[in-house]
């Protein structure tokens, strides 16, 4: 599929996919909110990608929303009903959510690399990964309070679960400019590198860690590891027992084992494609 807002490229296993509006430092434009959910559905449907690397090219990151293709989104239609122009903007941040939450249901680990600025729609962006590496020149902002508005797809939610609540908090309320070493200090950061090269080139050896990995157990880990940060430790406990008792039964176990006892890289099959009797790419024809 052809994109013009990213690029994806897929080698040994590994997705990379790159924010690719480098004249606008990557802001996110109408197509970026429809690509990104159909990029992730076309790795969903790939059997060769067992981790994504996600990175932006150019001097940064992100610079978030591109307000100048959205300044129309915010503006009230006089000759609307207001009740119904409530709902359809209700059911617009909706979709706009659905960008970030295929990150968080990919079945593979998502490794976000940060450079420069990552602000308003980016935090949003890595706080739905799995991993974040940052260089050093790199920093967070959540924007939105600053045009006024509260974060709407996914920062308040996801980011207390990564970083102390007051931390959050005040990052929220303030949206001041949090840089690399702070995010560190606090874990919202896996490492931080003194420049973009050596982060990409880390992130790529831990992609190639996690790709050489069974992909039907990493799928179950990232499962489990969702699951248990909004349920229960009992409730979660029963679910990887059920997991575990439909996955184990397979190839994979035995394969590792004798290649540990071998000492010798183990080799697992690809999982299987979906049978795509429902299409998970996001529709044309919505509000956006």
């Amino acid at each position: 599929m052809t994109y013009t807002s990213i690029a994806l490229s897929v080698t040994d296993h590994i997705a990379h996919v790159e924010l690719d509006r480098p004249e606008k430092m990557n802001a996110m434009n109408r197509a970026f909110w429809q690509e990104m959910v159909d990029v992730f559905a076309e790795i969903g449907e790939r059997t060769d990608v067992r981790c994504v690397v996600l990175s932006g090219r150019g001097r940064h990151f992100t610079s978030g929303l591109d307000l100048q293709d959205f300044a129309t989104l915010f503006q009230s239609n006089s000759k609307a009903e207001p009740a119904r122009e409530r709902h359809r903007l209700r059911r617009t941040v909706l979709e706009m959510q659905e960008t970030f939450n295929v990150i968080e249901r990919c079945q593979v680990p998502v490794l976000a690399a940060i450079h420069g600025a990552c602000i308003g729609g980016g935090v949003d962006l890595i706080t739905a990964c799995d991993c974040r590496y940052a260089s050093a020149d790199a920093f967070i902002a959540i924007q939105e309070i600053n045009i006024g508005m509260a974060a709407d797809v996914g920062t308040l939610q996801r980011l207390p679960h990564l970083i102390p609540q007051g931390v959050a908090r005040e990052l929220a309320f303030t949206g001041r400019r949090m840089p690399a070493s702070e995010a560190m200090r606090h874990g919202l950061l896996n490492e931080v590198f003194d420049d973009r090269e050596a982060m990409i080139a880390h992130v790529m050896e831990v992609a190639a860690q996690i790709a050489a990995r069974s992909p039907l157990a990493m799928a179950g880990v990232k499962e489990m590891l969702n699951y248990a940060r909004d349920h229960s430790v009992s409730d979660a406990l029963n679910y990887v027992a059920t997991w575990n008792a439909a996955m184990l039964i397979g190839d994979d176990v035995p394969t590792a084992i004798q290649a540990q006892l071998a000492k010798q890289e183990a080799r697992f099959a690809d999982l299987e494609a979906p049978a795509n009797i429902v299409q998970r790419k996001g529709h044309r024809s919505g509000t956006l």
